[in-house]
């Protein structure tokens, strides 16, 4: 059987006995047509093709740009159907088994500009209610404030007690929060968000539905959802006038990136966020000398590149 017809009948085993979707079966296939073009340049068949030839064609994709989660899914194409020849008795192994994907580099967390951030910290909503403004103040508040997971925010109550996840001492001016894995860790609180937090607790048991403990409710008296603070935080966002809707955790690596820049002190910032390996507090330093690099371009004579 020639090429051609191994890839179909491969394409017929998985439309008709994996039962995969259409769309995955023309990705599959779409995969396979490079294979047969990499192997045809390479003057070999499908069946003659090693280890050294996958490696080789993996190095001209990533050379030539596609991610390495794009490369991720084509080996794993080919390495389905040299599976299959396997069982077919038609390859002695897979050459595609020991195939490493090249690593692509970490993404750096969206993080808003000091600018923004206070923009959307200082942003009263005129429309809103003032109950739901004062609640939502406070959450923007204490979240780029404190650096809070969404969860942890929804988690504090109003008051200590043994059975709460977490709290806020206005007094003190810390909060108390449980964070990944059960672990509980003490943040300040800033003088805005302080205040921006008592005016909330101030009219929280207005309207009469404030039986439970959290901090933060909704209009029906409960707990508050981490959804619901996704939603609010998207609205409010746009209402206030950034280009780009905020999601809760952009504030936190707002929070992160912004105490980096004015302290350097990454160990504080690792111990306020609540990371256990300072590794993941590390992609922050990456964030700083962006911004850095940033005023660099725009300040130094001999940075900007000729037109």
């Amino acid at each position: 059987m020639d090429d051609v017809g191994l890839v179909e009948k491969y394409l017929e085993h998985v439309r008709v006995t994996k039962r995969l979707a259409l769309r995955t079966v023309e990705l599959y296939s779409l995969d396979l047509l490079k294979l047969q073009a990499n192997a045809q340049a390479a003057g070999v068949g499908l069946a003659q093709v090693q280890t050294a030839h996958i490696r080789r064609w993996v190095a001209q994709m990533h050379s030539g740009g596609r991610s390495g989660r794009g490369i991720a899914l084509i080996l794993s194409g080919w390495r389905g159907f040299y599976a299959w020849l396997g069982r077919e008795g038609l390859v002695p192994g897979n050459p595609v088994l020991d195939v490493r994907t090249p690593k692509s580099p970490r993404p750096l967390p969206k993080a808003l500009s000091v600018d923004d951030s206070v923009q959307l910290a200082s942003f009263h909503d005129e429309a809103a209610d003032p109950w739901t403004e004062a609640r939502d103040a406070a959450i923007v508040e204490l979240m780029y404030g404190c650096g809070l997971r969404v969860g942890e925010l929804v988690g504090l109550d109003v008051q200590a007690s043994t059975t709460a996840a977490g709290w806020v001492d206005l007094q003190a001016g810390e909060a108390q929060v449980l964070g990944k894995g059960s672990k509980r860790r003490t943040v300040p609180v800033g003088t805005k968000a302080v205040q921006s937090v008592a005016a909330w607790i101030a009219v929280r048991g207005s309207t009469g539905v404030a039986n439970d403990p959290a901090l933060f409710i909704g209009p029906r008296g409960r707990r508050i959802s981490a959804h619901a603070v996704w939603s609010l935080m998207r609205k409010r966002s746009l209402r206030a006038g950034l280009a780009a809707p905020v999601h809760p955790h952009m504030l936190r690596h707002s929070f992160a990136s912004h105490v980096l820049q004015s302290s350097g002190d990454l160990r504080a910032v690792q111990e306020l966020l609540g990371h256990a390996n300072i590794a993941t507090t590390q992609v922050y330093t990456r964030l700083d000398f962006q911004h850095l690099a940033k005023a660099y371009d725009a300040a130094h004579p001999r940075a900007k590149r000729k037109g």
